[in-house]
Parts: C-alpha cells; structure tokens; sequence
C-alpha cells in the first residue's frame, strides 16, 4: 500500500509548506500549520471548448429586480443581505457557538413558501424537531437532511429543487472521493466549491453556517471567504440577550448595515427601534454619560458613552475601551490633555459603548471627549442632548455625514437638544423642532455642556 504523500498548510491563509514551520511566511501567524494528506488529482491537457448550452449575453440584455430576492420577512436579516436572499447566491454565517446561528437560520425558512432543505451534521432529526416546535414553525415546504456526507446531500437538492438551502455546518461536511478528514481545510475548500456550483447551476441560494476560532474570526482558510457571495457576523455575548448581525462582504448590498435581535426562549426576536432600547437603562444622574448618533449603514442609532476616569496606583495608566477602537481613543485623549489642559496621564481611563454595539466611525469622538470629562470633574452633562461630531488633532470639530438623519433620530427619541459641528449648520435643508447647537471646537463644546 503507497504511503500518503503529506503537507502542511496555513489554517488562517491557507498557505502550503512540505514541512511544518512554526512562523506563516504569508500572514505571519505562529502555530497555524496543520498536517493534511496531498490529494492527488488527474490532469487533463486538453483545451475546454464552450458547448451548445453555454450562453453569451450582452450587459444590456440582463435584467434584475427587486422581485428576484426571496424575502424571509425577518426585516433585521433582510436589511443585512440588501434587501433579501438573490437566487444562486451563497452566504457564510459565521458566528460563537451558542450565539444563535442555527436558530436564526431555521427561522429565516419559516415563511418561504418555496421548498426549503436543511442539512445538519450536528444535531439528529429528534433535536431539529424540538428546535422547530420550541421556535413555533410549521412549514410543510421545510425538508431536513441528517447528512454529513456532501454527494448524498447534493443527490438530495437535485430531488428537491430547494429554493434555499442551508448547511449546518460546513466544518462537518465531507467529499467521499476526498482522503482528508471533515473539517480540514482542503474538505472545507472543495465543499464549499461543490456547494457553490451547485447554487449556481440550480438557481438556488444556499446558507452556510462556519465555526468561528478562538479570535473571532470564521474558522478555514481564508479562500472559503473569497468563494462565497456574502459573509454575514453574528456579534454579541451568550449572557446578553442582544445580537447584531453584520454583513463584513456582500456582492448584493451595502456592508455597512446592521440587524439587531433580542434572543428570548422562543427563538431571536427582532429590535425595531435599537436607539430606544440602547437607552431604556441609561443612569440620567451619574457624570460620564453622553448619548451620540452612530449611522449604522443608512440607519441613525442613538447610543450611550460612558466614561469612568480614576486615579492610578501605577506608573503606567490603564486604557479600556469596549466597542471603541483603543488606538483612537488614545489619540482623543491625548487631544484633551493637548489642547483642553486636563491631565490625563495619572488616571485610568475606562469607556464602554452600552449595549454590546461597537462603534467605528470618528463621528462619536465629541461624545467620547465630552463623557470622559464629564466623569473626570464629576459634572452631569444634560441628559436631553445628543453630541455629534469628529475631533481633530487642534481640537477642532470637523463636520460629519448624514447629520439630518442623525438630528431627526434624535428628534423622534424626545431629545430637546443636538449638539453638531458647525460647518453642518449650513447644509441642512429641513426644518426640525430639536434645538441645535453648532460648536467649533473641542473647548466651547466642554464650556457648553460642562459649564
């Protein structure tokens, strides 16, 4: 019997070594090279001709509407895929284990009325049935396939003809003409191709459902991202009750939108107003607290900052920031202690975006200064004013995008007051109730609010 022929490759970019290296070359990861047997495959020479079935199209002569999307009526998940499920189209869900993956998507099926096929190699056909009473589905059109094996399940979609497809999860499927074992990463690349071809051929869409490692990131090589049409991130903590769901590719819609669910015993419940539910525990008498305007994609979403300043009993300060990249909010601090002549350097420093939703546009950094003053000489700031607008290095407040959204959010909320950048003033076009308070710098916002 011929030995297998081994190799090593990359788990995190699927680089290929014929021995093991402790250091990737490629992505510079350590300890990411894994053992996997070489398969060997036959060659064919000879030039692919295009045959009688293969059509050609001008760019005018194909068509698309909104009709062609499959609606799962879950407005968060639809709003997240740009507006439904496009047939032909295959979406990675990646997600922590417990976060809601499978749940989610058994309920994206109930109300297609279309066939539907869900393959788990995870869970009997007993357990899927208690899932499916627990979040209250009765679809006739729902088929479920125990199934690990990929040509019994692709054998499966071709009786079928599924309008939608999902596979929990692509770590546990395997291609039999394969001598890897399932989850490795040449099974994980081959199976996701087969799928993908599949989708494509037959018009269908198809879910996959990934792992996730240990940093957070979806688990194989990072070739299985490039295949699919969407990769969509199901962010939040087991012991919250609060999900976001984050498109981080899609060929079919904006990356920027978010959908936001609360997980209760019957499954995961849409949040049709995220700013008032963000809000609904906010501490209106503690200093620290500042209420900003986040956009969301193409929606406006009011959070709240809070902010905790304490003297160090070390030489180095501590800086924690959570839901807020850490590198700018040393570059804001620094900003204060500059221009705004507050000493941080012997105080700790602790921020927290409440809810568990990360910001990432510079458009929260006047709240982020303001709440870290505010707690720093203990001064309530007003709990009726939302604070907008991006810091410079001179301490300048530079203007920002989509500020009428963000003032008409506000204004639906009950706010009495916004403050804004100046130079925002001049571009509105409507007329809003609010009370709107422009501000040039850094220092007239603190004289404001703090005074």
């Amino acid at each position: 019997m011929a030995k297998n022929k081994i190799k090593y490759v990359c788990t995190n970019c699927g680089y290929e070594s014929v021995r093991w290296i402790g250091k990737c070359p490629e992505c510079d990861n350590w300890n990411t090279f894994t053992e996997e047997i070489i398969e060997l495959s036959k060659k064919n020479n000879s030039a692919t001709k295009m045959n009688g079935s293969t059509k050609l199209f001008k760019i005018n002569e194909i068509s698309i509407t909104e009709d062609d999307r499959l609606k799962t009526k879950i407005s968060e998940l639809d709003r997240v895929l740009g507006g439904g499920l496009i047939p032909g189209s295959v979406i990675l869900l990646g997600g922590d284990p417990g976060i809601g993956k499978s749940t989610l998507a058994m309920q994206a099926l109930k109300n297609l009325s279309c066939p539907t096929l869900y393959v788990t190699g995870e869970e009997s056909y007993k357990q899927i049935k208690l899932r499916t009473n627990r979040l209250k589905i009765n679809n006739e059109n729902i088929y479920i396939l125990a199934e690990t094996n990929l040509g019994v399940m692709l054998d499966a979609i071709d009786k079928i003809k599924p309008g939608v497809v999902i596979i929990d999860s692509i770590q546990t499927m395997y291609k039999d003409t394969l001598e890897n074992s399932p989850g490795s990463l040449t099974q994980i690349r081959e199976c996701a191709l087969s799928i993908m071809t599949k989708a494509k051929e037959d018009h269908c869409s198809a879910i996959i459902i990934g792992h996730v490692t240990k940093e957070g990131n979806i688990a194989g090589p990072k070739v299985l991202e490039h295949i699919v049409d969407a990769v969509i991130q199901f962010e939040g903590e087991t012991n919250n009750s609060f999900r976001i769901l984050r498109a981080q590719k899609n060929r079919f819609g904006s990356i920027n939108e978010i959908g936001v669910f609360e997980m209760f015993e019957e499954g995961l419940v849409e949040v049709k107003n995220p700013s008032e539910l963000f809000l609904s525990e906010r501490d209106k008498e503690n200093s620290g607290s500042a209420v900003t305007a986040a956009m969301e994609g193409t929606r406006p979403i009011l959070l709240e900052i809070q902010a905790l300043v304490t003297p160090t009993s070390f030489g180095n300060p501590q800086r924690v920031a959570t839901g807020f990249d850490y590198k700018r909010l040393s570059i804001l601090l620094a900003v204060i202690e500059k221009r705004s002549n507050f000493k941080l350097s012997m105080f700790n420093v602790f921020l927290n975006i409440a809810g568990g939703v990360r910001i990432d546009e510079p458009a929260a950094d006047l709240s982020v200064c303001c709440s870290i003053v505010s707690n720093m000489i203990d001064k309530v700031i007003d709990n009726q004013i939302v604070i907008v607008g991006e810091v410079g290095l001179g301490g300048e407040v530079r203007s920002i995008s989509h500020i009428e959204k963000r003032i008409q959010e506000a204004e639906k909320l009950g706010f009495k007051e916004i403050v804004i950048p100046k130079n925002n003033l001049k571009g509105l076009k409507a007329k809003f109730n609010i009370n709107i308070h422009p501000v040039e710098n850094l220092n007239q916002t603190l004289g404001y609010l703090l005074r």
